[in-house]
């Protein structure tokens, strides 16, 4: 998998989130197995996780939202990372993916035009004979 979604969460008993927009919390809540206190005290712990609030006050989590918060479950609770680690394990993991992003455009700025400029060149030439 690719993104945010790593290989543990992939193999772990992930729930199967529904197709939608926004979860309340009580829907995380109840999909993730943990209760709301929990939710409230990782937004303050994880400063990456930050559900959108409605008018009205309501926490509106996104689905990269609920993917982290899937992420966090399965670093705290299954590999036994405390706080400090999963977070700083999740900031080596952005940083790292980002990076690679970065290589990624590197190589297609810098890469030699020439071959493909001749190649398209040399088709055009065979549609004007």
């Amino acid at each position: 998998m690719t993104g945010g979604m790593s290989e543990a969460v992939a193999t772990s008993n992930a729930p199967e989130i529904p197709d939608k927009l926004f979860f309340r919390i009580g829907e995380v809540s109840t999909m993730l197995g943990l209760e709301p206190y929990v939710l409230r005290y990782w937004e303050t712990e994880f400063p990456s996780l930050s559900p959108k609030k409605s008018g009205t006050g309501h926490r509106l989590y996104r689905r990269k939202d609920v993917e982290l918060l899937l992420r966090i479950k399965h670093l705290l609770y299954e590999k036994r990372f405390t706080i400090d680690g999963a977070r700083q394990h999740l900031h080596d993991e952005a940083r790292s993916l980002h990076q690679k992003d970065i290589k990624q455009e590197q190589q297609a700025l810098f890469s030699d035009p020439v071959p493909e400029i001749r190649r398209e060149l040399a088709e055009i030439l065979k549609l004007l004979r």
